[in-house]
Parts: structure tokens; sequence; C-alpha cells
């Protein structure tokens, strides 16, 4: 069932030339702006229930805008949206809270607002001073609170009830690390109790682990809607596009996406998974010592060239990764046509499971200044148990129990 369908939404704002001009136009009046500036326009999705959604996008590209006319504080300009349940939403820090109550106050006045009775929120009440856990503070005006603190009420507040639809927009960014597990643990119950959700986040982790499906935003519009790793790879490949590099996505099957963009400056010509022989694999035992072998070819002279090198779990999210700008092994004045190997050593610690392996030949510590070759699903490699006890998780971690009497 869909709890949230959104069809051709847009957002903009109109200049007239006197304020009479735009009073007329509340009346349908033929009264032309003289000026029209689109922030959003022809997006189209929609959220079934249970599902999760999260939205990425440069600054400005129109997140904040979506997020506040889905919950009704913006109306739009164009379009329209159906909503079929009860929404909850930590949008900007502090919004909607009176800074000169107390968050007490201030939650009888939100839930109030938000359509629930007064014997539901006297109930539910001291539940939610537990879960914000601020103490005293819980009646102090919240002025004096810090962005931390401020998070802690919201969230508590937005999620004392399971709603149909939870929206969080990076709010939770500013919280402490354990409020941000202790928040994701409840967005997680929520979910498995049939709750949407639509976040907005930079932290690519915590969309590719929640989420079921992302769409990218830019420059006002949708550009792209899929699973979140193909449309996070893609993303983070399009921050450099002020570079004069190309794009493309390669269907590699099993709903599998792989990303390459670049200049070309530099490439990517072969990657191989070797055992501590030196014996090519494609399965690695935990535990085992196992070399990435990285075949890069310079097709331009370059003046610093840097390899980085991410390993990624079936999700997508990255486990491990580094570059050879942090390992203080930078390759300066490399010539044209230039063949260079690079030989990554490392103890096959994973849990077992399937692994991809995601490549970068830039110049510096990052793929925003010089972009040679960004390459992920660059290589796909299985972690098998072959001869380690039982355990969980993404990690091998050579732990030792020791048991005394006291």
């Amino acid at each position: 069932m869909t709890v949230l369908g959104v069809s051709n939404l847009g957002k903009s704002y109109r200049q007239y030339a006197s304020e009479f001009n735009r009073f007329g136009r509340w009346f349908n009046l033929p009264v032309k702006p003289t000026a029209e500036y689109w922030v959003l326009q022809n997006v189209t999705f929609d959220v079934r229930r249970g599902e999760s959604l999260g939205i990425v996008g440069k600054n400005g590209a129109g997140k904040s805008t979506l997020l506040k006319m889905i919950t009704g504080v913006l109306q739009p300009t164009e379009g329209s949206i159906h909503v079929n349940g009860k929404i909850a939403a930590i949008l900007e820090l502090g919004m909607g809270f009176s800074p000169d109550l107390t968050a007490r106050a201030n939650v009888l006045q939100s839930l109030g607002l938000m359509g629930y009775g007064h014997d539901e929120i006297t109930g539910i009440l001291s539940e939610i001073e537990a879960f914000a856990e601020i103490g005293e503070y819980f009646d102090e005006p919240m002025r004096t609170y810090s962005s931390g603190m401020q998070v802690r009420v919201a969230f508590s507040v937005a999620t004392a009830f399971r709603p149909d639809i939870l929206i969080v927009d990076e709010a939770l960014s500013v919280g402490d690390a354990y409020f941000q597990h202790k928040s994701f643990d409840r967005i997680r119950e929520f979910k498995n109790q049939g709750t949407s959700l639509l976040i907005v986040s930079h932290d690519a982790g915590s969309i590719q682990a929640i989420c079921d499906k992302v769409i990218l935003l830019q420059d006002g519009g949708l550009l792209m809607e899929g699973a979140p790793e193909t449309v996070i790879d893609y993303y983070n490949a399009s921050l450099a596009e002020h570079q004069n590099q190309t794009l493309r996505q390669i269907d590699c099957g099993e709903q599998k996406v792989q990303t390459i963009s670049g200049t070309g400056e530099a490439t990517i010509e072969k990657v191989e998974l070797l055992d501590e022989d030196g014996q090519l694999i494609e399965v690695a035992a935990v535990g085992h010592k196992v070399t990435l072998a990285v075949h890069v070819k310079t097709h331009f002279d370059i003046e610093k060239l840097v390899l980085g090198f991410s390993i990624k779990n079936h999700l997508g999210q990255a486990i491990f990764g580094t570059n050879t700008y942090h390992t203080k092994q930078i390759q300066y004045d490399v010539k044209s046509g230039t063949e260079l190997l690079f030989n990554v050593q490392l103890p096959a610690n994973f849990g077992e499971g399937s692994y991809s392996l995601q490549l970068a030949l830039v110049s510096t510590d990052t793929h925003l200044v010089n972009n040679y070759e960004w390459r992920d699903l660059a290589y796909v490699f299985k972690i098998a148990n072959l001869a380690k006890d039982y355990f969980i998780g993404m990690s091998w971690l050579d732990s030792i129990i020791e048991i005394k009497s006291k």
C-alpha cells in the first residue's frame, strides 16, 4: 500500500512589481511576476508502507524544501502530495519549539498541535522524558539547551507515538554518538512495525544501512531513483563534475551497477586478488593474508598520483579504506605511458559473504581536486570461513575469552 505519493511537485518563489500586484494574484487576477525562481520542479515518486526512502543531493538541491511541502510547512506551487496516514517529522533544529518554554511545556504544546488528546499526552509524557535523558533540564527553558539537547527532545516528541511516516532531515547529525545509536534503534524498530521512513543525510553509511531506495535531487529536479548503492555511487562521482570528466554506469547483472567516472589521465587496467603464495583466487579464507593487485596506466604526464581503495560489504557500506596520500606513498611526476602495480596487502579479517572493491586514482586525499578515475565495483570477491570458530558480524577479531573463578 502506498502511504505517500508525490506527483509533478514544484515550488517557486515569485517577485512582483508591487505588493498590490501580489495581493491581486491571491484572487487569480492576471498579474505576472517580474521574476520567478524555481527551487523544485517535476518531482515524482511514491513510498510504500514500511519502505525507507533516502534523499540525497548537494546543498541547495531542494531536499529540505521537498520535506517541508510533504509535512505541510510549505505549499507547493504545482503538483500534488497524497498522504495516507499520520506523519511525524524532525526538520530544522528547534522548529516548532518555543525557546521560552520548558521541554515539558513544548511537548504538551507540540503533541496537542499534532492532534493528540490530553489523556494520550499525559500518559506518554514520562516515557518522552525518559527517552530524552536530559535530566532536570526537562523543566528548564529550551533557550538554555545545547543543540544536542534540542535534538533529544525533538526526536523523543516525534517518535512518542509510532507514525505511519517518519521524516528525519539531518537533525540527528548534531546529536552525540550515544543518542544517534539510540535513535536509529528506534527508527529500525518502527520500520519493522510498518512505519515508512524518509531520511535526508550526508552520511552515506546511514542511508545505505536503513534505506530500501534512494532519490538524488540535483538543481531542483529528480535526477535519479534506484537502489541505495547505485544512487550513492553516482552521487559521489558527480561531486567532481566541475572537472572535464565522463561519468557512466554499467549494468553488471544481479541488480548491481558499476559507476565509473574521471578525466582518464590515468586508468585502472586490471584488478586481481592473490593469496599468500601469489596465486589468483576468487574466494579468500577468513583471517588469511591476501593481496589486492591493482594495475594502473597513465595516459598523460601527472604531477601527483594517489591510489585510494575501499572495501565494501554487500550493502555497499565501506568497512575499510585508505589511500597512498595518507600512507605517504604519493607518486610524483609520473610520465605518460607509465605502468604501475599497487600491491595492497592485508589480512582478510572479514565475516563470511560477498565484498566489492572501490578504487580511485586522484591527486590528493579526495577525488574533488583531480579525479583521474573513480571506479565502484572494480572487483568482487567472497570471504569464506574455512578454519575459524563460528562468529557473526562483518569483522573477524581474534578474541581470547578468559574465565576465572572468584
